[in-house]
């Protein structure tokens, strides 16, 4: 084996080899810390975070996403027009997800129904007349 290197023409998706990443190095080592949170899930964990609260005359611990809300709810029942749009469309919202289960079972349904077209057009493209697949 001698010590020269072997040919290696530089160009288009060739870079020199000096300049080409080393292995087991970062191509950005000053890049985001290992195990640094970033907000989707730093938001979570804070709303999850207990707070103590005086609820009629009675100490409680709820989350802050639990306070938040009925800080909401009591300023929207108090008059406050931005917490009460706030709070009818966040409803809103929720109750869109609940009625969601059932679209999906409209969709199966026609899923079903093109299903059906498409088999029949293949058996007719294809010569066999047999009906085992409906």
């Amino acid at each position: 084996m001698t010590d020269q290197p072997e040919e290696y023409s530089v160009g288009y998706g060739k870079p020199p080899r000096h300049s080409q990443f080393k292995k087991g190095q970062s191509g950005y080592p000053r890049g985001r810390r290992k195990g640094s949170k970033n907000l989707s899930t730093l938001i979570p964990s804070v709303l999850k975070e207990r707070v103590t609260i005086t609820e009629h005359g009675k100490r409680r611990t709820i989350t802050k996403l639990e306070a938040m809300t009925k800080q909401l709810a009591n300023k929207g029942a108090s008059g406050d027009p931005k917490a009460t749009q706030l709070l009818l469309g966040m409803l809103q919202l929720f109750e869109d997800r609940q009625e969601a289960p059932a679209s999906t079972e409209v969709t199966a349904d026609a899923d079903r129904t093109i299903m059906r077209l498409f088999l029949a057009r293949m058996r007719r493209m294809g010569g066999t007349d047999d009906d085992t697949g409906t």
